[in-house]
């Protein structure tokens, strides 16, 4: 419990719950046990009658740089109770069947429970929203954004077509996630908003008021109604495809890691962190 309360910051304000990573000096990069103590944040605001609106917020100068691919505290290799779906612990199994059981649990089976959350959420995100910190804000239902906020899903640099919660075509439409896939490169708050995937863009000393005060704001409804309205928008999205997308897709993004162990020196075709952020720079 410590370390999950180190990691993550649970705080309410009246009728809103703000949920914080907590690693900024790895730029809230995404370990199992961030993951896990999220998952706890989650479950603590929507079991709490009072709280009506989540907020998921980043500490210091990032909301989320993606997955751990290197930090000290990095722990693929631990064991965590599953709590997203059945599949077995990815620590008894080597290789595809490893990663897939983990990412299954830890990744898109995460996102899509936080998705189906009866409660509105709203990402506040500053600075580098990259990768699983794309898919953070996406399983949150608005986004406000600071001007210097930029989002990217870099990894079509690793051989892989995607982030496992693969939402890009409904949240951004299919040329734009085109676009945003094939050349890694950033996409300012401003444009975010402009295609409709951010709803407000404030500056950054205003980023955790204006999220608190919409959030609120939202508060003010109905609780019941505002759990069928997330459902019913959701099912519809659905019944556009999105789930079995995603499906579809998270057998490619395996399939790609699967390929990268088999002819290069790991399964993400030797890159991680800093080399991502040096190669993301050379395309700015």
């Amino acid at each position: 419990m410590a370390a999950e309360q180190e990691v993550v910051h649970y705080e309410r304000r009246k009728q809103v719950a703000v949920v914080t990573m907590n690693r900024p000096d790895y730029r809230n990069a995404q370990n199992s046990a961030m993951t896990y103590a999220l998952d706890d944040a989650f479950y603590r605001a929507c079991e709490d009658d009072e709280v009506k609106v989540i907020v998921l917020a980043g500490a210091g100068a990032h909301f989320s740089a993606g997955h751990d691919i290197g930090s000290p505290e990095r722990d693929v290799d631990v064991s965590y109770p599953r709590r997203a779906g059945l599949w077995w612990d990815h620590t008894r199994h080597r290789g595809g069947e490893s990663r897939f059981a983990r990412e299954q649990e830890v990744y898109l089976g995460m996102c899509r429970r936080w998705r189906e959350m009866p409660k509105p959420a709203i990402a506040s995100v500053q600075g580098a929203c990259v990768a699983g910190g794309l898919m953070l804000a996406w399983v949150c239902d608005l986004i406000v954004a600071s001007e210097d906020a930029f989002f990217a899903d870099p990894v079509v640099r690793m051989g892989i077509p995607g982030v496992e919660y693969f939402a890009h075509p409904w949240l951004l439409g299919p040329r734009i996630a085109k676009e945003f896939l094939f050349t890694g490169k950033r996409m300012s708050a401003r444009r975010a908003y402009e295609i409709g995937m951010v709803n407000r863009v404030v500056p950054r000393e205003e980023l955790p008021d204006t999220t608190v005060e919409l959030a609120s704001d939202i508060a003010e409804m109905p609780g019941f109604g505002l759990a069928l309205a997330k459902k019913a928008i959701n099912q519809a999205e659905d019944l556009m495809g999105l789930q079995s997308g995603m499906d579809s897709t998270f057998g490619l993004h395996h399939f790609a890691h699967a390929h990268n162990a088999e002819v290069g020196q790991d399964s993400l075709s030797g890159m991680d962190a800093r080399s991502m952020k040096r190669a993301a720079r050379e395309r700015e």
